[in-house]
């Protein structure tokens, strides 16, 4: 089993479709987008090519291989306004294994361990992420990777019939 990571720098109509379907599967809805429904749960997004270059203007993205299997996504942009802590130089990370092969196997902790020197490589020293309470698996994840809870948002998302709150977690790198 072999992970790499390659920033994406020119996508194609196949990383649009991947991430396109990582954006509609519903096992991962819950836990990469904040819902105020289940309506919202429910309703489809379309990512076309158009907006993954579009969103390269403002997130440096880094596709996660399995061997030669595209299985995930991470990416982090700086200084974005819904920021819990405004201290200028932070980067906001996000991170998703699309691929259910590609969950359980240590990946994750691999990836942000990369995604955090990718940070340090652009001189920013802070980072700040938010992980949803109900989502334990991360919310340990991040924990054991030494970042500590700064505060929490109540009822920022729908899932299992309530609101939950959002955990905003940060690291000094």
């Amino acid at each position: 089993m072999r992970t790499s990571f390659i920033e994406l720098t020119e996508p194609t109509q196949e990383h649009a479709d991947a991430f396109n379907r990582w954006e509609n599967d519903r096992t991962l809805i819950p836990l990469t987008r904040p819902n105020q429904s289940q309506s919202e749960v429910e309703e489809p997004v379309t990512m076309t090519l158009d907006h993954l270059i579009e969103r390269l203007n403002n997130h440096r993205i880094y596709l996660i291989y399995l061997d030669d299997q595209l299985i995930g996504e991470m990416n982090f942009m700086v200084d974005p306004g819904h920021l819990y802590k405004k201290v200028p130089g932070t980067a906001w990370v996000g991170i998703t294994i699309g691929e259910p092969e590609g969950r359980g196997k240590g990946i994750g902790f691999k990836a942000i361990q990369f995604l955090e020197e990718q940070v340090r490589k652009q001189g920013l020293r802070r980072i700040e992420l938010g992980v949803f309470e109900f989502n334990q698996n991360a919310h340990h994840l991040y924990q054991k990777l030494g970042y500590k809870e700064i505060g929490r948002i109540a009822d920022f998302t729908f899932w299992q019939n309530k609101m939950w709150a959002d955990i905003r977690m940060e690291k000094y790198v």
